[in-house]
């Protein structure tokens, strides 16, 4: 487990792309329960250590997790999340370049619980959800581009699937459509930085996670960058 950002009120994980952050039905140990062990032995606490999710990531997405380690930071994050005040940027390595360097994507995307997946459309459709991001070009590889993505909206894989749409489905990516999964099952979107007002300090607090070891393309990238 890689700590990122540690202080009295938050601490920030670089999650892996085989991790999840909350329990689920699979029964693995989410990074929640591991953080928490973490803190219960680096500072030796008695009892249950409090610990809150304040968003997540997919499974086969890696890069910076926040959690909250008191209930009052926690509670602010919920709010700044929820009303857009933290600032979100992800790397994507896709194949097909999109056809312009730097576009603002709007979509309506309806998600469907049974497949775990969501579709988008390019007008409004009775249960959907409008969803924006903005991306741009940073770099090239022998076979692969790296698009910086900025939510502006928090929707069920949105990413994923919004540059799917535009056809540039990202690296690993077979739930939509990408031809081949990565050797490690992840896929190659990473939630490099966050930026933020400390809700307790009111500090400003700019995260940034380093790139996956396992994959060496992210080091191309890192490079380049």
């Amino acid at each position: 487990m890689e700590i990122i950002y540690e202080d009295n009120h938050i601490i920030a994980v670089n999650k892996s792309s085989s991790e999840i952050v909350q329990g689920d039905k699979t029964g693995d140990e989410p990074l929640s329960e591991s953080v928490k062990n973490y803190i219960k032995e680096k500072y030796n606490k008695p009892g249950e250590v409090f610990l809150g999710v304040t968003h997540r990531l997919d499974r086969p997405v890696s890069g910076v997790v926040l959690f909250a380690r008191t209930s009052k930071s926690l509670t602010r994050l919920n709010e700044m999340f929820k009303t857009q005040q933290i600032k979100k940027i992800y790397w994507a390595i896709v194949k097909q370049v999109p056809e312009s360097t730097e576009n603002t994507l709007v979509h309506y995307l309806v998600r469907n619980e049974k497949q775990n997946k969501s579709y988008a459309y390019d007008k409004e459709v009775p249960n959907s959800k409008k969803a924006i991001l903005k991306y741009r070009l940073l770099g090239h590889s022998d076979k692969y581009h790296l698009l910086e993505v900025q939510l502006e909206t928090g929707r069920h894989h949105q990413i994923r699937c919004q540059l799917a749409k535009i056809g540039s489905a990202i690296k690993g990516d077979l739930k939509y459509g990408f031809p081949r999964s990565n050797p490690n099952g992840g896929i190659s979107l990473h939630a490099r930085y966050v930026e933020f007002i400390h809700p307790v300090s009111k500090e400003l607090i700019k995260i940034t996670a380093p790139v996956p070891k396992e994959d060496k393309i992210w080091e191309v990238f890192e490079n380049l960058s």
